[in-house]
């Protein structure tokens, strides 16, 4: 007899242990990994905290500005924009990579690591099973770092609040680096990128090839979903206003633009830059050293019959479009998940 087996008839004698002693077990293995996540969350929380009550005070400032179209007033919230905006808009990129480091350095681990090390076999010798094994590490890690995720989501959504105000926008909700992070959107990328994590790492087995591989799908599931996928959840609305989406329009998604003839049959792009080479606007002195042209292109072309047209995604869209989006992701992340807890059972030996 090995330390790695037990004798035949014994191992009917093994009683499984029960479900809160492997979560205590489960813990304490992966303790410095959920502390790892604790870490990365409360820094960005912190950061959020101290920044978010500053803009929060500036914009309570530019709020209570009366003529909100008065030179003052605009110019305050300039002020505002030069001094937050940039910020804002680093932090918002940067947190887009939180789910994946969770899923890489949370989720690949999770089960490669004894799988590479061999001591899992070990631990199956103590009663757990290998499907109780895979499910009370994949239940405890998955909900905590989905309710972590969660509740930072949450102060997110706060600190972006007044980049989104009408009296500022200078982004729209929809918009790929601040939708993914609000709603229920960043909890359900969370979950997907652990669960990606966790079956890359059974798959492969190696720790550092798993990490890297979460790294690549995650990437490709995101790009894929920002460029791609969610400006077609609904049928994009269309205008041909000259200002654009009714509302204000900042706060909208623009998905497409093309032009119409005379006809009213669209034109290619090539025909509207030839019909530009005639636009030579005359100009209106309006101060010592600058002048103002007397029409746009848009109106030369529409004077020539052209129409621009633009399909568009409303603002209103916004909780329809993370309820979609976190549907799916959760199914793809259960998926995942009992695809790797039935593997586990299939191929782990």
């Amino acid at each position: 007899m090995t330390a790695l087996t037990v004798p035949v008839g014994q191992d009917r004698d093994l009683r499984p242990l029960p479900w809160r002693k492997m979560a205590w077990i489960t813990w304490r293995q992966h303790r410095i990994a959920l502390a790892g996540v604790a870490a990365l969350l409360g820094g960005g929380a912190v950061y959020l905290l101290i920044m978010g009550l500053s803009i929060h005070h500036s914009y309570a400032a530019l709020t209570a500005c009366h003529p909100a179209s008065s030179d003052a007033c605009g110019n305050l919230v300039g002020n505002f924009l030069s001094t937050y905006w940039m910020g804002a808009q680093i932090t918002s990129v940067l947190l887009q990579l939180v789910p994946v480091l969770i899923g890489a350095f949370v989720g690949a681990p999770v089960l490669a690591r004894e799988l590479e090390t061999g001591t899992f076999r070990f631990i199956w010798t103590q009663g757990f099973g290998r499907a109780r094994w895979a499910v009370a590490k994949l239940t405890l890690l998955a909900v905590a770092v989905t309710a972590a995720a969660g509740a930072f989501s949450v102060l997110y959504a706060w600190y972006i609040r007044p980049f989104l105000a009408a009296a500022v926008s200078q982004q729209s909700s929809l918009a790929g680096e601040i939708f993914d992070l609000k709603g229920i959107a960043f909890a359900a990328w969370t979950l997907a990128a652990f669960a990606i994590g966790a079956l890359a790492g059974l798959l492969i087995r190696r720790v550092v090839p798993a990490l890297a591989a979460t790294l690549a799908v995650y990437a490709g599931m995101a790009f894929a979903t920002t460029l791609f996928l969610r400006q077609h959840y609904l049928a994009p609305l269309v205008t041909n206003s000259p200002g654009g989406p009714p509302g204000n329009g900042n706060a909208a998604l623009p998905v497409s633009q093309w032009y119409t003839g005379p006809n009213g049959k669209p034109v290619s792009q090539a025909v509207i830059n030839h019909l530009l080479q005639g636009f030579n606007p005359t100009t209106t002195k309006v101060a010592p050293n600058a002048f103002q042209t007397n029409i746009s292109p848009q109106q030369y072309l529409a004077q020539h019959g052209y129409t621009l047209w633009m399909s568009y995604q409303p603002a209103s869209r916004f909780w329809p479009f993370q309820w979609i989006e976190g549907g799916w992701l959760l199914a793809i992340s259960l998926i995942l998940i009992a695809a790797t807890i039935w593997l586990v059972r299939r191929r782990a030996a």
